[in-house]
C-alpha cells in the first residue's frame, strides 16, 4: 500500500504564504529551531517532483558560504526531505562532488560553495528552477547574489515561468552587518518575499520537550542572548564581550558529576606577548570546567624563553593535570598560524597539536557565547586561573569597529580570551555547539 504523505502535516501554517507565494524571490530569516530550512528543503523537492512526473529533467542549485559545511549542512537538509517524501529511492546519491540525482530524469540538486563568486557565476547547470542560499549571513556580501543569480536565471528551462531563488538565514547580532541592509531593501522591493520565523510559530510540535527544556535554559541564563539565538533579533553588540555572570565559579570538582574527557588550547606569544594554555574537563552532563592555566609574559624579562623550553613547560604542565585528573588529553588545540612551538613540541615528544580552523572573531565569540548562554561553563577557583578571568573581565569591543560589519576586540591582554575561543572552535561537535 502506498505511503499517504501529507504536506499540512509537515509543514507549519506560518509558513504557508512563504510556500504558496509567487514572487521570485524568497527571504527566510528567523531564529534557530524555527524549521524554516526545512521547509525550504521540502518546497525544492516538491518542485522537482512535479516535474520528474511529467518525465522533465530539471535542476536545483544549493549554496552555502563554506563549501567544506555542504555535506553536513544543505547536502544534509535534501536527503532528509527526500525521505520523509518518501521520495528517497528514486535518487542516487554523490560525494565527490556532491550532487543528488533522480534515477530515471538525470534531474540533479548540485551543491556549492559560496566562497568563490566567480566559480558560482561560470556554473554549467542548465533547466534551473530554483536556487537556494542557505546561511547568507555568512557569506561575504551582496557580490555573491549579483555575480551568480543572473547566471543561475538564464538556466531556466522554458517550459517553467520563473526561476525560484531562495534565501534562508539567522539574523546577526550586529546591526551594521550588510545583510540587515539588504533584507531591508528586499522588503521594499515587490519582486520579494520576506518571512521572519521562530520556534514559537511550530503549531505542530516538531520542536521536543528536551529541545524546548534547552530553550528555556538559555532564556534563564541570558536573555539578550535568547533574544538574538532563537527569537532572531537584532540585539547589538555592547561593549563587555562577555557577560561574566555565566562564568560560573567551583570550589572543588563536583560530587555528582565526573570529568570523562581533558582538553588543552593554547595560544602563543613568544618574544613579545604571553603564551597561556587552558586545561578543560568535560563532565558527563556536558559541562566544561577550565581546570587549570598555564600562563607565561615575556614582558619585562631580559632573557625570554624560547619555543625549546616553552615546549617543556607545556607538556610538564599537560603531564600534571593528567596525573591529577588520571584522564589522557582528548584533543590538544593551537593557534593555526603558529608553526615554532608545534615543530618544537613535536620534536620533543613526537605529538603535534591539531591546528584549530580559526573564523572571524565574532563568529569565534558566538560560539564561546552559545556555551556560555547554556550554563554550562566553570572554573575552579584556583591561584592560576585568576589571570583567565581578570582578562574575560577586560575583553572589549573596539569602539571605533562597533558600527561596521566586521567589529573587532581590543587587542591587549587577551591571550587567555584566544585561548578559549580556540577550544570551543575546534571542540564544538564535541560540545553539542550547532552551527
Amino acid at each position: 500500500m502506498a505511503k499517504t504523505i501529507r504536506l499540512s502535516k509537515m509543514v507549519n501554517p506560518h509558513f504557508y504564504p512563504l510556500w504558496r507565494t509567487d514572487k521570485p524571490y524568497i527571504v527566510a530569516k528567523g531564529g534557530r529551531g524555527s524549521f524554516k530550512s526545512s521547509v525550504i528543503s521540502l518546497k525544492l523537492v516538491t518542485m522537482v517532483k512535479r516535474w520528474t512526473q511529467l518525465n522533465k529533467k530539471v535542476n536545483v542549485v544549493c549554496i552555502l558560504a563554506n563549501k567544506s559545511d555542504l555535506h553536513d549542512t544543505v547536502y544534509s537538509q535534501v536527503i532528509w526531505a527526500l525521505d520523509v517524501l518518501d521520495l528517497a529511492d528514486e535518487y542516487t546519491y554523490f560525494k565527490s562532488p556532491l550532487r543528488i540525482t533522480h534515477k530515471l530524469t538525470g534531474s540533479t540538486f548540485y551543491f556549492y560553495g559560496a566562497d568563490n563568486p566567480h566559480k558560482l557565476k561560470s556554473n554549467k547547470v542548465d533547466n534551473i528552477i530554483a536556487v537556494w542560499f542557505e546561511e547568507v549571513a555568512n557569506m561575504k556580501g551582496v557580490d555573491v547574489f549579483d555575480q551568480s543569480i543572473p547566471s543561475f536565471i538564464r538556466q531556466k528551462p522554458p517550459f517553467v515561468g520563473q526561476v525560484k531563488v531562495f534565501f534562508s538565514y539567522n539574523p546577526p547580532r550586529n546591526p551594521f552587518e550588510w545583510i540587515n541592509e539588504w533584507v531591508g531593501k528586499c522588503k521594499q522591493d515587490s519582486n520579494y518575499f520576506v518571512d521572519t520565523s521562530t520556534y514559537l510559530d511550530d503549531e505542530l510540535g516538531f520542536t521536543t520537550d528536551q529541545q524546548l527544556a534547552l530553550i528555556e535554559r538559555y532564556k534563564q541564563n541570558d536573555y539578550d542572548y535568547y533574544r538574538w539565538l532563537y527569537l532572531g533579533e537584532v540585539i547589538g553588540m555592547g561593549n563587555n564581550v562577555y557577560n561574566m555572570e555565566l562564568f560560573h565559579p567551583l570550589k572543588k570538582l563536583p560530587s555528582d558529576d565526573y570529568i570523562t574527557d581533558v582538553f588543552y588550547s593554547v595560544d602563543t606569544g613568544h618574544e613579545v606577548s604571553a603564551t597561556t594554555c587552558g586545561a578543560y574537563g568535560v563532565t558527563k552532563r556536558g559541562d566544561v570546567i577550565l581546570l587549570d592555566t598555564y600562563y607565561y609574559s615575556p614582558q619585562g624579562k631580559t632573557h625570554k624563553k624560547p619555543p625549546s623550553v616553552l615546549s617543556k613547560d607545556l607538556k610538564h604542565f599537560i603531564d600534571k593535570v593528567t596525573d591529577w585528573v588520571g584522564k589522557r588529553p582528548t584533543n590538544m588545540t593551537i593557534d593555526s598560524a603558529e608553526g615554532a612551538l608545534d615543530n618544537q613540541f613535536y620534536n620533543d615528544f613526537g605529538i603535534h597539536w591539531h591546528k584549530v580552523a580559526k573564523l572571524k572573531k565574532v563568529d569565534m565569540i558566538d560560539r564561546v557565547q552559545d556555551l556560555l548562554a547554556q550554563g554550562r561553563f566553570y572554573y575552579l577557583e584556583r591561584p592560576e586561573n585568576e589571570i583567565f578571568l581578570a582578562e574575560h573581565r577586560k575583553y572589549q569591543w573596539d569602539d571605533k569597529t562597533l558600527q561596521s560589519d566586521d567589529p573587532k576586540v581590543i587587542k591587549e591582554d587577551d591571550h587567555t580570551c584566544d585561548m578559549l575561543q580556540y577550544f570551543v572552535r575546534d571542540n564544538e561537535r564535541f560540545l553539542g555547539l550547532k552551527w
